[in-house]
């Protein structure tokens, strides 16, 4: 049975998500901070050593920030209904999803238009990080399917959830990861600007530290039995609609 949290425990969700709200800030402040004072700001094609800037910069926005906020969006909405939650939630990860497929197309172009060439998916950075954006996009498609998708037993939906609710943390915890890992690969090729300890340097560990603590709250936000969304009277009758279909 799920327990109904108190006053005094609720009292913290806003304190909690303020902070999640300005790590994710600080996060995306230090990441352009990086790309355009250290590492030569944006660019495309044309110049495939900056085009690489994209890839870091869209993947932690895309996969750390608005993903992570996506997870959160029925703790913190948690009087909203749950059908405009539903397709809220959505729009937040298939705008992820978008984002970190340019993110994918720029790295892929930084490397194969290189002179000479530089090879593509030789790292353990690349693995994880591929492997979460693969899972990532079958987690939306049985995801759209499951609950947005008319037509599909309540009980089927209900059976679906725990293993969409863990699916998403742990593809969340391998983008965490594989973020994390990114930076200090980028930072160890660059060995110039990091050994022995520079400002770029400082700089890398202080956003890596940032995204670690930003994933860390995240996923204690999400699994915190005390915030979970509980059904409102709306939901009930839209329960009762489709298992009258």
């Amino acid at each position: 049975m799920n327990r109904l949290a108190n006053e005094s425990e609720m009292k913290w969700m806003p304190l909690l998500y303020g902070v999640t709200a300005g790590l994710s800030s600080l996060v995306i402040v230090l990441m352009l901070v990086w790309t355009f004072h250290f590492r030569g700001g944006f660019a495309w094609q044309d110049f495939p050593s900056i085009q690489f800037n994209w890839h870091p910069v869209l993947m932690v926005v895309s996969f750390i920030v608005l993903y992570g906020h996506g997870i959160l969006v029925y703790r913190l909405l948690r009087n909203e209904p749950k059908k405009k939650l539903k397709l809220l939630h959505a729009v937040m990860m298939i705008t992820a999803l978008l984002l970190a497929s340019i993110g994918l197309k720029a790295v892929f172009d930084s490397h194969n238009l290189a002179e000479p060439p530089i090879d593509n998916l030789y790292t353990l950075h690349s693995w994880i990080g591929l492997s979460a954006v693969i899972c990532f996009a079958l987690q939306w498609l049985f995801g759209f399917v499951s609950f947005l998708f008319p037509g599909v037993r309540h009980s089927l939906r209900s059976s679906y959830m725990p293993l969409h609710v863990f699916g998403g943390l742990m593809i969340f915890g391998m983008a965490s990861t594989a973020a994390l890992m990114g930076l200090l690969e980028k930072a160890i090729f660059t060995r110039a600007s990091y050994a022995p300890l520079t400002a770029e340097g400082i700089l890398i560990n202080c956003t890596g530290i940032a995204i670690a603590s930003l994933s860390i709250l995240i996923v204690y936000i999400a699994t915190r039995w005390q915030y979970k969304r509980q059904p409102l009277p709306e939901d009930e009758l839209l329960l009762a609609d489709q298992l009258a279909e």
